[in-house]
């Protein structure tokens, strides 16, 4: 009779041990899985003029202080373009999980700009690439009655739309691709569309433990010919 009592014990432990262990592996399949869906493609918010498919954490409050220097074309009589300076401040904060938004104000134009961020889907065994949304809402405060004395508010308005797909082909590179959508409600030359369809492109090549070499590019559909704006090649690098 204590023999069977004790036999008993041992299966119904042996029972509880293989259940235990099936939870225990499962959970770790569950973890395991989880840990490897996210791969994010970029470590900064924007790879160089192009925004990248990084959004904040929910809760995380982001401080810039951006500076975009003149042309090096006049030497020493702009000291290589640092007199001509523009600075931007920028505060970005993770609203939810996958959403956040941002205030601006830069010297240029005087201008005032709000954004959203929106991370749709997450690089994966599952899904190929990062998928992102960004729209931003831009205000010129600069423009002046005096000079164009039909202006409304409206006409100070620009806007920019644009879907961020992103990914990481491997430890050291990164690529993006950006087509986009600008709305300039005024534009200074009469044969520019106001309506203009960009598409960029960028990427990340690791170099290092912590340096990475950033490059991106945006070519703009409907510039008018002869414009003075250009296409804007970017490259930079990251040290971390």
């Amino acid at each position: 009779m204590k023999l069977n009592i004790q036999l008993a014990v041992v299966l119904l432990a042996g029972i509880f041990s293989a259940t235990a262990q099936d939870d225990l592996l499962n959970e770790i399949e569950s973890t395991s899985s989880e840990g490897a869906y996210e791969q994010p493609a970029f470590k900064a918010m924007k790879i160089g003029n192009l925004q990248s498919t990084k959004v904040a954490s929910k809760g995380d409050l982001f401080l810039y202080v951006s500076h975009r220097f003149g042309t090096l074309q006049n030497g020493v009589d702009t000291f290589f373009g640092l007199d001509d300076a523009n600075t931007k401040i920028q505060f970005v904060y993770g609203l939810f999980e996958n959403l956040q938004i941002s205030a601006s104000r830069e010297s240029l134009g005087k201008t005032y700009a709000s954004s959203i961020k929106y991370k749709f889907r997450g690089q994966s065994n599952e899904f190929p690439v990062n998928l992102v949304g960004y729209s931003t809402v831009n205000i010129d405060t600069e423009l002046d009655k005096d000079f164009l004395p039909g202006l409304d508010f409206t006409d100070r308005l620009s806007f920019a739309t644009q879907l961020l797909v992103s990914r990481k082909v491997n430890n050291a590179l990164s690529l993006e691709i950006a087509p986009t959508y600008v709305r300039e409600n005024n534009v200074f030359d009469e044969n520019q569309d106001f309506n203009q369809f960009v598409l960029g492109v960028g990427g990340r090549l690791k170099i290092s433990k912590r340096m990475s070499i950033n490059a991106d590019y945006a070519y703009n559909f409907n510039r008018v010919s002869g414009s003075e704006f250009e296409d804007p090649l970017t490259v930079g690098l990251d040290i971390e």
